[in-house]
């Protein structure tokens, strides 16, 4: 396998080619068996809760990885010498509270910084009166957030903590559907009378969810189907306020603030909890990694086999239409009743499984999944923090409040996120990117050196296939890249300087490297055609397919995107419940 290579400054100030550094992981196993009662493919987070919960329930269970390294996207890299980065994902907070509880994560090394500001947003404006710009930070102190919107509008100051009420409101009436299989529609229509009536269990969390909604039943349904932009244009009217809230409603997502569906994204960046905070988005200790090494440790601790450096050619499917385990690319065959892919539908069913084994219907659905993605994620090591001229940094290199936080760069209007949207959907990567910035090293100290740090860049809009069939090569990336570094360097004079090296992330790269389809971080949009009964496609949302033994685990399945497991768990309870009629 190829390495994948880095931009890092030299003594010439130069930036030069390194391949990146590998590392092993404690929690492996070293003997290939030739059965297992099921093969898990794919290492990321949900892949190793899937294994933890069967393992756990005594199923002999095996994760086949295919990279190197554990994780999938939720990864810790050191692609610069002496810096760790979360390579694609980033933050933690939606991991759901049950898997934390049952997977004894705590126990097993996961520890989390907490930010007390969780979001930044400096302008780029004059200095009137020898004052710096202004800048916008919110967070867990909820009268420091009233008195930071009251620079901008007093109006909205009044109103942001009933906004807020609104949107927890939702998410708390919600969090059934989450944890909960979807309705099995099969087997309340078309089952034996037994499986019907098994069937209406299905239908509890859909109605918990009503009651919970009560009388806003209305206005859920207007945020989940109405343009982010109108939500907030009506609760609002300072437009630095707007964009930032508007950034949760678009991240990782080809849509703009005005796309209709875009406030449900919104909610689903708002609906997690860390360690009893709702909403709460921390770092975690040594990176992103260190969640799916947490998991990875729950599972070997059960007696879960895992392996890297295993990936699989094909799935194995027998004349009685049910799974036989799967066939690696080195020719070895690893059998099992029970298969469960953590890879994206595309990959698992265009891919991975016999064509002849699906009905057509289902391949042409499979094909139509929207896995379209405006991400660009930029890793930079540097020499010294950020210094940004809305909050200048006095002496000394001790991180300030703003270093902790989402730090929101070109989002000053949602016209500008719109823009940004306007020149990816023509094929041209955006002329302001939205950026979102992090320094987790700013509180986690074992992932840079001393005075050092690692930034996290989490840019859109960029198209996966540029205009005029050009591709994404070494120049088109660093030119992209450029373009960002020269937005940064606007507000915050100096960072080109302090630039050591950085790993230039397109679409394709993150399809490429993570398995990602189309580079789609949610393993395919997050949107309402896309979503629930519906996720990957109608009849199959209950984790299963086509061909008995087989089921998706990964984030294409209920819920969605995100570092959740919910996936991963409840694809493994439907497995286990499988099991004894395979």
């Amino acid at each position: 396998m190829a390495s994948r290579c880095v931009f890092i400054k030299n003594a010439a100030g130069t930036l030069s080619i390194r391949p990146l550094t590998r590392h092993t992981h404690s929690c492996l196993s070293s003997e290939l068996k030739p059965e297992y009662d099921a093969v898990i493919i794919g290492g990321g987070h949900n892949g190793l809760v899937a294994a933890a919960y069967l393992q756990k329930a005594g199923v002999k269970t095996a994760v086949l990885e295919r990279r190197h390294v554990l994780g999938g996207a939720a990864v810790t890299e050191e692609i610069i010498p002496g810096f760790k980065f979360s390579r694609a994902s980033y933050l933690l907070s939606l991991l759901r509270p049950q898997i934390y509880r049952d997977l004894e994560l705590k126990k097993h090394g996961l520890k989390i910084y907490f930010r007390n500001s969780y979001s930044y947003t400096p302008l780029l404006e004059d200095s009137v009166m020898g004052k710096p710009p202004r800048s916008l930070t919110l967070g867990i102190n909820k009268s420091e957030n009233l008195e930071q919107i009251s620079q901008f509008s007093k109006r909205d100051a009044k109103v942001y903590l009933e906004y807020e009420a609104l949107l927890d409101h939702f998410v708390n009436s919600i969090d059934p559907l989450i944890d909960s299989i979807p309705v099995d529609t099969a087997a309340l229509t078309q089952g034996s009378l037994i499986k019907r009536i098994r069937a209406l269990k299905t239908l509890k969390p859909i109605m918990k969810t009503g009651l919970r909604l009560g009388q806003y039943i209305p206005h859920f349904y207007e945020i989940i189907t109405a343009p982010a932009a109108k939500i907030l244009h009506r609760w609002f009217e300072s437009e630095p306020l707007k964009a930032t809230l508007a950034t949760d409603a678009v991240i990782g997502a080809m849509i703009s603030p005005q796309t209709p569906g875009s406030g449900y994204v919104l909610l689903h960046h708002v609906m997690g909890e860390l360690e009893g905070h709702r909403a709460a988005w921390g770092y975690v200790e040594g990176g992103m990694g260190s969640v799916s090494m947490s998991i990875a440790k729950a599972a070997a601790s059960h007696g879960a086999s895992i392996f890297t450096e295993k990936p699989v050619d094909h799935i194995l499917v027998g004349n009685n239409g049910k799974t036989n385990g799967v066939v690696l690319q080195d020719g070895t065959e690893v059998r099992s009743k029970l298969v469960l892919s953590n890879a994206t539908a595309k990959v698992t069913f265009l891919q991975l499984t016999p064509q002849d084994a699906l009905p057509d219907d289902f391949i042409r659905g499979i094909s139509k999944i929207d896995y379209t993605s405006p991400v660009t994620k930029i890793n930079v090591a540097v020499d010294r923090l950020p210094n940004f001229l809305a909050t200048p940094q006095k002496e000394g290199t001790k991180s300030l409040p703003h270093h902790q936080t989402s730090i929101h760069l070109n989002c000053e209007d949602i016209s500008v996120i719109d823009k940004a949207y306007e020149d990816a959907s023509s094929g041209i990567p955006s002329e302001r990117p939205m950026i979102e910035m992090c320094i987790p090293s700013a509180l986690d100290p074992t992932i840079a050196p001393s005075g050092c740090h690692v930034i996290s860049m989490f840019t859109q809009y960029t198209p996966y296939a540029l205009a005029d069939g050009r591709k994404w090569d070494d120049k088109e990336r660093n030119d992209y890249a450029d373009r960002v570094f020269e937005c940064v360097e606007q507000y915050a004079p100096g960072f080109k300087a302090s630039v050591i090296g950085r790993d230039i992330l397109t679409p394709p790269d993150l399809e490429r490297i993570f398995g990602l389809t189309g580079g789609n971080i949610f393993h395919g949009a997050m949107s309402l055609d896309q979503l629930f009964l519906v996720r990957p496609l109608p009849s199959y949302a209950n984790y299963r397919s086509p061909i008995k033994g087989l089921y998706l685990c990964g984030s294409g399945a209920h819920p969605g995107g995100g570092v959740m497991g919910s996936a991963g768990r409840n694809a493994a309870l439907v497995a286990f419940a499988d099991l004894k009629t395979l």
